[in-house]
């Protein structure tokens, strides 16, 4: 006789957030109650222990999982707790209202799906109401019910619920999230809980659990796009097998695969599963083991995924952060970035802007200290595999670290970021490199100086080129071989077929960098007037004329100016273009630049006329390249 199995119940994660004292513990007693989903005895108890105290029942009792909790009257820990409707199963998650405890709120909510906000009818909408909501919107959490609790307390008034409705929609507005419900409830009494209050006629939207199961389930993690975390490799026989857990999207035997940020390639020859044999798939959730064909050298912390949408790779990216470190953030600090299994030195570059305490907007710089939330630039030596936060929950968070101790928390952005991916990646093998029959010494001799690469680097308006060409024609008068490439001139040609995205960019400057290492090692002063916003591809810029056997070297020129200055005078017209939306991925509006680190020299154009600016350079190229008899 065949015996059907039953079908697995569709279970949700909701978080319930709020201000402490607002009533979340007492909310979520009731509603294990009124769904019956307490375990057999347990009102009970928690009746009979009230009693033996001597104080009225406390529905926060059947919640609060700790004693020091029932002591102190709060909730310091998330405590999870399944209960059930007739359409699913739920696991809640109690976070703790306490700003001492945000990092724990924060642990709770990001496995969330959707989440309850708890505000108490009277006391109206606290600070914390709305550093919880902000949490929740830097955490990914869109269906959010706003549940107005307390309402016996102002007398189930519709004019205090519709005020509170009013401002807190408005708030939450500005941070780019519509509520999906906001309910009046009064949970000590089960008003609007599983049944409508008659207490509150005027009100015609759902209860509590019609709410909730009206929430629709988050994607599944199988459907993104694949992500394997190497966790370690071992070895058996002649086998190396690669383990880790399946952070998302789905894998089989002969799939191609590329290891990041290595960017090495293989097909999956067998998945290997602990005291089970062999399977020809597998997904999200699952620890696995995989072997490839052929035997690659993959080290902890490499991702890997399918060729075809693999993760973006690049030395820095833009993260929204949460600060927990008791001394204040350090720009130009070193941190640890733990990125799934991955750990790599980080340092904070610039605080792009830090969240107002009282609204939660966006304000410039700033000192971020402890519970902060800020928007920084972190970069690493090492080249990261990343996934912006929007497209990849599991990925796309992380961990700062300083010595032993949890900093911070945060989420990655990629907007703006190139991906270096195909920067790095040789496409082409059987190259021999031809030795040429003359020696830069003899270029040198003749010409009688040595060739290398002045890389003027700053933003547009800076006075890149107009500085650019005119110490071309001074160095020329005074007997140099030089030439400058101009970004406007080279993309007219060279990269023509290029556009402006981050990509592009970072192409346009290899390109640059390549052909700037040419000229130089032909023994001519090339000077490049690029805006070159990316401090990796100037790198590879330095590395690319490294390569040759120029004897000049590389010199990184800041043609420092500021934003402001230089939407000031606008030569082109692009600044007013980019505020006005019609330009995109414009640099130092809507898109980054990284200031030189240690260039060789720095020319201050706020500072100095076009003249200063020139003789500067100048002085710097007689100064470093030798002339010869």
């Amino acid at each position: 006789m065949n015996v059907s199995q039953p079908l697995a119940r569709e279970l949700m994660r909701i978080v319930i957030v709020g201000h402490v004292d607002h009533g979340k513990s007492t909310l979520v007693g009731r509603l294990f109650h009124d769904t019956g989903s307490l375990p057999d005895g347990k009102f009970e108890a928690i009746k009979a222990m009230c009693e033996r105290r001597g104080m009225p029942f406390e529905w926060a009792f059947l919640m609060d999982a700790f004693q020091s909790e029932r002591d102190q009257g709060i909730t310091i820990d998330t405590a999870q707790i399944w209960f059930k409707t007739k359409k699913r199963d739920y696991t809640i998650i109690d976070a703790p209202g306490h700003r001492e405890f945000i990092k724990n709120m924060i642990t709770g909510a990001s496995s969330a799906e959707a989440a309850l906000m708890l505000i108490d009818a009277g006391h109206g909408i606290q600070q914390q109401s709305r550093l919880h909501a902000f949490l929740l919107s830097l955490l990914g959490v869109r269906q959010i019910a706003v549940i107005v609790n307390k309402m016996d307390l102002v007398d189930f008034s519709a004019d205090r619920f519709a005020a509170i409705r009013r401002e807190y929609t408005d708030y939450l507005a500005s941070l780019g999230i519509t509520p999906s419900y906001i309910i009046p409830v009064a949970a000590r009494d089960g008003d609007n809980i599983a049944e409508k209050s008659t207490r509150m006629a005027w009100y015609d939207g759902p209860t509590l659990i019609e709410a909730l199961d009206s929430f629709h389930p988050a994607a599944p993690l199988a459907e993104l796009p694949l992500r394997l975390p190497v966790q370690d490799v071992y070895k058996f026989d002649d086998r190396r097998i690669l383990a880790g857990r399946i952070a998302s999207g789905r894998l089989k035997v002969g799939d191609r695969l590329v290891f990041s940020p290595s960017n090495k390639t293989a097909r999956i020859s067998s998945i290997e599963t602990w005291s089970a044999p062999p399977r020809g798939e597998a997904e999200a959730g699952e620890s696995v083991g995989i072997t490839l064909d052929e035997q690659l050298f993959i080290e902890r912390g490499e991702i890997a995924s399918h060729v075809e949408r693999a993760p973006l790779e690049s030395h820095v990216f833009a993260a929204r952060l949460f600060w927990l470190g008791r001394a204040p953030l350090e720009i130009g600090h070193t941190y640890r970035l733990r990125l799934q299994t991955r750990e790599v030195n980080v340092t904070v570059e610039r605080v792009d802007g830090l969240y107002d305490p009282e609204r939660f907007t966006l304000n410039p710089g700033g000192t971020v200290a402890r519970n902060d939330i800020a928007e920084v630039s972190l970069r690493s030596p090492a080249l990261l595999a990343l996934d912006a936060a929007t497209d990849n929950p599991k990925t796309g968070r992380f961990v700062l670290a300083d010595g032993g101790n949890i900093v911070a928390g945060g989420t990655i952005s990629l907007q703006g970021i190139a991906d270096e991916r195909a920067a790095v990646t040789a496409r082409a093998d059987n190259l021999t490199a031809v030795a040429h029959g003359i020696t830069t010494d003899e270029r040198a001799r003749r010409n009688g100086h040595a060739g290398g690469v002045l890389w003027f680097t700053g933003l547009s308006g800076a006075g890149k080129s107009t500085i650019a060409m005119a110490v071309e024609r001074e160095l020329f008068r005074r007997g140099y071989h030089v030439f400058v490439l101009d970004g406007d001139n080279v993309r007219r040609g060279l990269s023509a077929n290029l556009g402006f995205t981050p990509e592009d960019r970072t192409e346009n400057i290899r390109r640059i960098g390549e052909v700037a290492a040419l000229f130089a090692e032909s023994g001519q002063i090339v000077i490049t007037a690029f805006i070159s916003p990316y401090r990796a591809d100037r790198d590879r810029a330095r590395q690319a004329l490294a390569a040759s056997e120029a004897p000049g070297g590389f010199h990184e020129i800041f043609i420092k100016a500021d934003i402001s200055t230089c939407e000031r005078r606008d030569p082109k017209g692009l600044y007013q273009k980019a505020r006005s939306g019609e330009l995109r991925e414009f640099t130092g509006i809507s898109a980054p630049y990284e200031a030189p680190a240690a260039p060789e020299l720095v020319v201050d154009t706020d500072a100095s006329s076009v003249a200063e600016a020139v003789d500067s350079v100048i002085a710097y190229v007689e100064k470093m390249f030798r002339r010869g008899p």
